[in-house]
């Protein structure tokens, strides 16, 4: 006898009542679906000889499968690793607020190309830009999906088949293999490099300017430092040179800080406010690093200039959506009202008190009931204050198998992110959301017992 005869038909386990709950709970569609995979396998093991299952186990195995294609691929996880800005990890966590403005613009429609006061079709970047011109004294401003969009239309409206001048030093790298002189080529502007590596002067940007470029790019190494014999003009002189020629100065500034990072000890990161004091015309800026928003590109500057970058073609294929604009607004919000260092969480984290976090260390070893409290150091990250590091306190957990433990963290409900230091595995507090902190002790309670 033919043992793949033995095999239940489709309809079968349809139509018994496991096929039937599982239709109920995940449609016919998938059911199918995975009852006619799982069949094949079945039928491909009994081929070789192998025991054929009854109808239970091939619908238990089918309700499995279908479990694991639902299961999210996107889910929450407990930063405990240190690094701020991690953007593996997603970079910045949003404020109560801007997550509340996201939640209430998503609920339903929204008013996002619609003028309520005229009654007619209107433009979706006026919701953030009244705020970025507010904040930062610019005469204009566009939101896009992100920074390195905002450079390639920048470059694309204002410099295709032109000329663009950069720094030997400015073309840097950042994560995936993403390169300057790569989107300066996408854009089709034509790279015309200066000075050297190390050393670039003011009569280099000089005398490149009298070869009539379309504007001049400056991109802030902001994820690699140059020390050394090094020398690079200040930002208002490079302006200074490029008004005097007529030729638009353009700055990629990349982080967005708003505030002053020396103020916490750390290297001062330049801010869009003082881009805009040393003459930048176009600034470009993320909005989940520093910020402390959605993931964005932000574009400032001069109106004439942004007024032809809002009406390139590409505008349209690299522009915000609603809950782009709802969640920068709402970030831009808190610096208007003084609130960043309390609302906004990477500045919270950043202006952590070293006593507060030593405490919460403690607080986590004594729930436990072992580690060791250690002093170490945190970091931004994100691409933002390369080196840069601030004093904290880590909780270390002495196991055997250190790999496999963090392994194992990264398979809990909620995974949690920990690193490793001389074989023992470190949590940092900076970076543990206190909305979490009660559920990371719940599971690292679980896995050690």
């Amino acid at each position: 006898m033919n043992k793949l005869n033995q095999l239940p038909s489709v309809d079968f386990l349809l139509n018994c009542p496991e096929g039937q709950a599982s239709i109920q709970e995940f449609g016919r569609e998938l059911t199918l679906r995975s009852i006619r995979m799982v069949l094949a396998e079945f039928r491909a093991t009994a081929a070789k000889g192998e025991k054929i299952p009854d109808a239970g186990v091939i619908l238990r195995k089918s309700h499995n499968k279908i479990i694991e294609w639902l299961k999210p691929s996107l889910l929450p996880v407990i930063n405990a690793s240190g690094i701020i800005l991690h953007t593996n990890l997603g970079r910045a966590p949003l404020s109560t607020e801007t997550i509340e403005a996201l939640s209430k613009v998503s609920r339903g429609y929204s008013n996002l190309e619609y003028n309520l006061e005229a009654g007619r079709r209107g433009k979706r970047e006026v919701h953030a830009e009244s705020l970025l011109k507010l904040l930062t004294g610019s005469e204009s401003a566009l939101v896009v999906n992100n920074n390195a969009s905002a450079v390639l239309l920048v470059l694309s409206a204002l410099a295709s088949r032109k000329k663009v001048v950069i720094a030997h030093s400015q073309l840097v790298e950042i994560g995936g293999g993403f390169r300057v002189p790569d989107v300066m080529r996408q854009s089709g502007a034509k790279l015309l490099a200066i000075g050297t590596t190390n050393r670039v002067h003011i009569s280099d940007y000089e005398n490149a300017l009298l070869d009539s470029p379309a504007l001049v790019l400056c991109a802030h190494h902001s994820n690699f430092k140059i020390i050394g014999f090094t020398v690079e003009p200040k930002m208002v002189d490079i302006a200074e040179a490029c008004h005097a020629r007529g030729v638009p100065l353009v700055y990629d500034l990349g982080s967005g800080a708003m505030l002053d990072t020396a103020q916490f000890s750390l290297a001062h990161e330049p801010t869009v406010q003082e881009a805009v004091d040393a003459g930048a015309d176009v600034i470009c800026f993320s909005g989940d690093k520093l910020l402390g928003g959605p993931q964005a590109g932000i574009i400032i500057g001069k109106e004439h200039l942004l007024n032809k970058v809002k009406h390139h073609p590409l505008a349209r294929a690299v522009r915000a959506d609603k809950l782009c604009l709802a969640g920068t607004s709402a970030t831009l919000l808190h610096y208007l009202k003084g609130e960043a260092l309390t609302k906004i969480p990477v500045w919270r984290m950043i202006s952590m008190n070293a006593e507060g976090i030593r405490e919460r260390a403690y607080s986590w070893k004594n729930a436990l009931g072992l580690g060791t409290v250690l002093p170490g150091f945190s970091m931004v990250g994100g691409g933002s204050l390369p080196g840069e590091c601030l004093p904290t306190f880590l909780l270390a957990l002495e196991v055997k198998k250190p790999d496999q433990f963090v392994k194992k963290l990264r398979y809990m409900e909620t995974p949690i992110i920990a690193r490793i230091e001389e074989d023992r595995v470190l949590f940092d507090p900076r970076t543990v959301l206190i909305e979490q902190e009660q559920q990371m002790i719940e599971e690292i309670k679980h896995l050690l017992s």
